[in-house]
């Protein structure tokens, strides 16, 4: 291979690659090596990775790299060896050379040759009191104290130029090839992955009614032979009679081939559900990175910080492999750093002051990563001196952001919150690292454009901890479905308290405005239909619906007209051209393909601030009793499961329908043929006659043979589907569908509303 091969731009940004995967093993096992020196495990881990990147640098034809790679690993070996105990100063020089390699490795870097030369001379001085034992670096005198390192003796084989760039190809993680995407790819395979989703949803609608022509062909078929068996006792003529017969050959062609095309369709659109919903997830996962990867460089800079501030620090991490969407992840590690230095500089003592506090002279850090309902939870905590609440208290009375007398009565909690202020600092002179009243106020503001939150507590004496609180992922949100003014919309699962039902006399006026009592205190209740704009639906329901949002401290009823039901969604971002909508953060598709806006929490809540403020806060009409009763649609659930019935028949009962239940089926078939029914909801597995014997006796009853029949089952699989609707079920639903009301929508797609 020719050195101009040698310096092919994706050889070197191989080399990058490598480079950087190598240097993180590097400042890992030299932080680990300051603890214990002695470490073999760790010794052997730095020198490989110090050797492999001589070798990938010599390969490139970067000189510089394998300069300093090579008395890297000489001093390494000899800390194997047993001739060198590294001590600070050694373990300080090794992190300059990794901070070294990175820079050399990255494209269009600004390392020149006296910073290599001030380098390789800094470890010649180190490593100096052994060069006369044996000479550390191959082909330098002892006397010397820095030669260009020469090309090595043994030569690579002629393949290693070829071999050694794949290897970098294959970057593994736990076993896994890793191959480098742009996020944009990224973000556009799970665009058209969750369209495809919402693509396969639409085949329902379809299938819903090509079961419904595939009853209607079998009832064609019944009356005609029912006509066939009037007919008998009259003379036909011959004509008559093949006109018959033709009908009923064509019926019963049409039937078979109708069957046929619906099961293939039926299954069709099953797999493709299961494929779109596999290529959905796996899309998602694409996008997700262990919460570790925000730490590279963290654990390093908080022990130079350490070092430079005279003090002694170990950051402990827990939750490294917690999932996070990269675009967190990215957003993350600016305010991570921010709380880190604050925690290095204003949290830890000195260790004289520690030592005299009847603590460790050593500080400890600790950051914890978990995931809680649909968030990435971040606590970071130390256990230095806490914060100083008088000092604070006289910082604000400087700054004249509050007068002495109310700052005297502020609580800890509100004190606190003026260190999240902009340009407020505890420092009287500025500091490399702090004084300059940037760092609380830049964390919460980022962590506000993540639509998180951050809390400080702390205890005198004991330390400090800072609660974070924000999204796993920016690309999906698990949120609750509403409907307002005819209109879906979507509360983030995040912000959402509660969801209830406040009956007339719940709600309370209360200095003129409306309330409703929540955990111990009473709660603003405003319409969803006058801060988004939308007109207000009749609706002659006594139950009022009500999403019960949070943002920190603010807290209100919104009322909504329906719960439509948990949907986790992908983000759409809005036109930029429309600039910020009042109130709304983003779009989403739901199932159907319909288009569903997703509320922005925080800014609705400063609407209502406004509203309150302005005076225009419209009140919520409450329902009367006088609605005309007409006659209720009633249905009847066959399941032999208590449970399962009872929770049916409160799911129909408040939505208006009039239920009767039977414990199996033959108890559901003798109520059929005794009372008339707009619905059959029935169970399969049942004793003494099963789901699908009733509905097979029902299609073949005269009476009842056009009667909607809705199967409900816990089993899923394509075969039981198959074999429900075979037998001339109009739908069929797993149990598992129950919480997001997909009972009520099916039987409402059936028989319509809960009124005749």
């Amino acid at each position: 291979m020719t050195p101009e091969q040698m310096r092919d731009a994706s050889l070197l940004e191989l080399f990058s690659l490598e480079a950087e995967a190598q240097t993180q093993v590097l400042s890992a096992g030299l932080l680990a090596l300051e603890r214990n020196p002695t470490q073999a495990d760790q010794l052997e881990s730095c020198m490989r990775a110090a050797h492999s990147l001589k070798g990938a640098a010599r390969i490139v034809g970067v000189d510089a790299g394998v300069n300093v790679a090579h008395v890297m690993e000489d001093c390494l070996v000899s800390a194997q060896e047993g001739r060198l105990y590294l001590s600070p100063e050694h373990i300080d020089a090794l992190l300059q050379g990794t901070d070294l390699l990175m820079r050399i490795a990255t494209p269009n870097n600004s390392v020149t040759p006296s910073d290599i030369e001030t380098y390789v001379g800094l470890m010649t001085q180190l490593l100096d009191p052994l060069a006369h034992a044996a000479p550390l670096i191959a082909g330098r005198q002892s006397e010397q104290p820095r030669v260009e390192l020469p090309v090595p003796v043994v030569e690579p084989p002629p393949a290693a130029p070829v071999d050694a760039p794949q290897k970098t190809k294959r970057t593994t993680e736990n076993g896994e090839r890793v191959l480098r995407v742009t996020a944009e790819r990224l973000n556009s395979l799970l665009d058209l992955s969750s369209k495809s989703l919402v693509e396969t949803q639409r085949l329902k609608p379809h299938l819903a009614t090509m079961q419904r022509l595939k009853r209607m062909q079998n009832n064609g078929l019944r009356a005609l032979e029912n006509l066939n068996v009037h007919l008998k006792d009259h003379a036909l003529s011959l004509e008559a009679q093949e006109a018959l017969a033709d009908a009923r050959r064509l019926l019963a062609e049409s039937q078979q081939l109708l069957n046929e095309k619906n099961a293939e369709l039926d299954e069709f659109a099953w797999q493709a559900s299961q494929r779109a919903q596999v290529l959905y997830d796996t899309a998602l996962a694409c996008r997700m990175r262990p919460f570790a990867d925000v730490l590279t460089g963290q654990v390093r800079m908080v022990r130079d910080l350490g070092r430079d501030l005279g003090k002694q620090v170990r950051l402990e991490i827990e939750g490294e492999k917690t999932q996070v969407d990269r675009d967190v992840l990215e957003k993350l590690e600016a305010p991570l750093t921010h709380l880190l230095r604050n925690a290095v500089d204003h949290g830890i003592e000195s260790p004289e002051q520690r030592l005299l506090a009847g603590k460790p002279a050593e500080g400890v850090i600790r950051l914890r990563a978990s995931h809680q309902a649909g968030l990435l939870v971040l606590e970071l905590s130390d256990d230095g001196h806490g914060v100083d609440l008088e000092k604070v208290r006289r910082a604000v009375i400087e700054r004249q952001l509050s007068p002495a007398q109310t700052a005297a009565q502020l609580s800890e909690e509100e004190l606190l919150t003026f260190l999240f202020l902009p340009g407020f600092s505890l420092r009287d002179t500025v500091t490399e690292v702090s004084g300059r009243g940037v760092g609380l106020d830049a964390v919460q503001h980022m962590v506000r454009q993540l639509r998180g939150a951050v809390v400080l507590e702390q205890t005198a004496g004991e330390g400090s901890r800072f609660h974070l609180e924000v999204p796993l992922t920016l690309s999906v949100v698990r949120s609750l479905v509403v409907e307002v003014g005819g209109e879906a919309y979507a509360f983030p699962l995040a912000h959402i308290e509660r969801m209830c039902d406040l009956e007339p006399e719940d709600i309370v006026q209360v200095e003129g405005r409306q309330h409703f009592w929540h955990e111990g205190r009473h709660v603003g209740l405003v319409a969803a239909s006058q801060l988004l704009q939308r007109p207000i639906n009749p609706n002659s329901q006594q139950t009022l619906k009500v999403v019960v949002i949070r943002e920190r401290e603010a807290i209100y009823g919104v009322a909504v007209e329906r719960f439509i039901g948990e949907r986790t969604l992908v983000v759409l971002p809005l036109d930029e051209r429309l600039g910020k909508v009042q109130d709304i953060s983003a779009g989403a598709l739901l199932d159907d393909g319909s288009v569903v806006l997703i509320v922005d929490v925080e800014d609705m809540l400063r609407s209502v601030d406004k509203l309150l403020d302005t005076g225009r806060l419209e009140r919520i009409a409450r329902h009367s009793n006088q609605a005309v009763e007409a006659a209720r649609k009633r249905i009847l659930v066959v399941d032999d499961s208590l449970t399962v019935r009872e929770l049916q028949r409160k799911l129909l009962l408040n939505r208006g329908y009039e239920v009767a239940v039977a414990v199996d089926g033959m108890d559901g078939w003798n109520a059929l043929r005794s009372e008339d029914f707009d619905l059959l909801i029935t169970d399969i597995d049942m004793p003494r006659m099963d789901g699908i014997e009733l509905v097979s006796l029902l299609r073949r009853d005269n009476r009842l043979q056009s009667l909607p029949v809705m199967v409900v089952s816990y089993k899923d699989r394509e075969e039981d589907r198959r074999r429900g609707l075979d037998a001339g079920a109009d739908y069929y639903l797993a149990k598992a569908s129950f919480h997001d009301d997909a009972l009520l929508d099916a039987v409402a797609e059936l028989i319509g509303g809960a009124r005749a």
